[in-house]
């Protein structure tokens, strides 16, 4: 049984108990990871393909975080008098995969609809800046229904949003 799965922009093929080398994670050794992203599942006889992805997810635990083999980048223009010697560890997590399977289940919906109320007018709140335009601060206004006059400057028109938002 094997699964590809994508993760830090590049795709894998695994199998139970292969240990993966993949761009650094922010987790400890020993901590348990989750790879969502599993774009094909075969178990020897049948071959799911996802349509990006599949319903299913592969979960290994942290060997290890390290650093790779320097590489040297060197720098070189002929009859110029330049040279640039430079160095590189990239940083990579260890992975062991432990099993191929199903995903966990979602949290509930009731959880999940009442922040996004609260995320709704934080995000109304942070929408306006003095980095939008004139004519984004417009539409912005007509959208959250608030009267503004439309030849005023940019910086009224944001204080008339903001005081209005209030």
């Amino acid at each position: 049984m094997y699964a590809v799965i994508e993760t830090g922009g590049k795709q894998y093929r695994v199998q139970e108990g292969d240990v993966i080398t993949i761009e650094k994670l922010n987790a400890e050794a020993g901590d348990k990871v989750t790879f969502d992203k599993v774009l094909l599942m075969s178990d020897g006889k049948e071959v799911k393909v996802g349509t990006p992805y599949l319903a299913e997810a592969v979960t290994g635990s942290v060997v290890e975080n390290g650093k790779g083999k320097k590489v040297i980048i060197f720098k070189y223009k002929a009859k110029k008098d330049y040279r640039k010697k430079q160095g590189h560890r990239q940083p990579y997590t260890a992975v062991k995969i432990e099993s191929l399977g199903k995903a966990a289940p979602k949290a509930a919906a009731p959880k999940a609809e009442e922040p996004k109320e609260e995320v709704k007018e934080a995000k109304t709140a942070k929408k306006v800046s003095a980095s939008m335009k004139k004519d984004e601060l417009i539409a912005f206004a007509k959208e959250n229904n608030i009267a503004i006059d439309e030849k005023a400057t940019k910086a009224v028109i944001i204080e008339a949003i903001e005081a209005a938002l209030k």
